[in-house]
């Protein structure tokens, strides 16, 4: 939906980009790997985006390793966070980002099979001593959760860490008291689907 606000998939996925690192300095191509698009597109956003003033290119001195590389001749930019519009445009961004997690939310519920406990932590909770971002416990279909997860990453502008067991594995885990599922349970996480019994 944010896209036909920002009027580009590319600019909104390199605002994403951006808001989840304001102060890091990136460079074109760096950019261009992260966002998988092609150069003279994220060039021609950072063009518009520096005449809106929203980001600004910066000087920035590169690590001693990274100086044999050519890194000091590229032009770095970083978010400008006194922009009169950051603000807005930020909570705009969090809000697009809530109804992608719904939508993604809805989709595993609809798709991923028979979900006897689904659990979100990590990056859905702000949480970041999970170990993963999805739990996924029943007859799940894992290709059907595969694709949707590697959809909404691209829409999230985050990689998501998901776990999935049948019910024997989880009850299995639970009775030896696995610590990776005792460490989801400890963080902080919201239950979406739970057949436990009471």
């Amino acid at each position: 939906m944010l896209e036909h606000l920002f009027g580009s998939k590319t600019r909104l996925r390199l605002l994403r980009v951006l808001f989840q690192h304001p102060t890091k300095p990136f460079y074109v191509r760096e950019l261009t790997r992260l966002l998988e698009t092609q150069i003279n597109a994220v060039r021609r956003e950072i063009d518009l985006l520096l005449k809106t003033k929203l980001i600004k290119e910066i000087e920035h001195t590169p690590a001693a390793d990274d100086i044999k590389s050519g890194s000091a001749l590229r032009k770095y930019y970083a978010l400008n966070t006194e922009s009169i519009i950051y603000p807005e445009l930020h909570a705009l961004l969090i809000k697009g980002k809530a109804m992608g997690e719904e939508k993604l939310i809805e989709a595993l519920k609809e798709k991923a099979g028979n979900i006897f406990l689904f659990l979100l932590t990590g990056q859905f909770t702000r949480d970041t001593r999970a170990q993963s971002d999805i739990l996924l416990v029943g007859d799940i279909d894992e290709r059907a959760v595969a694709r949707l997860i590697a959809t909404f990453e691209k829409e999230l502008g985050f990689d998501i860490r998901f776990t999935i067991l049948t019910e024997q594995e989880f009850a299995d885990r639970r009775y030896v008291m696995d610590k990776f599922l005792y460490s989801l349970f400890e963080s902080k996480h919201v239950k979406v689907v739970d057949k436990r019994p009471s």
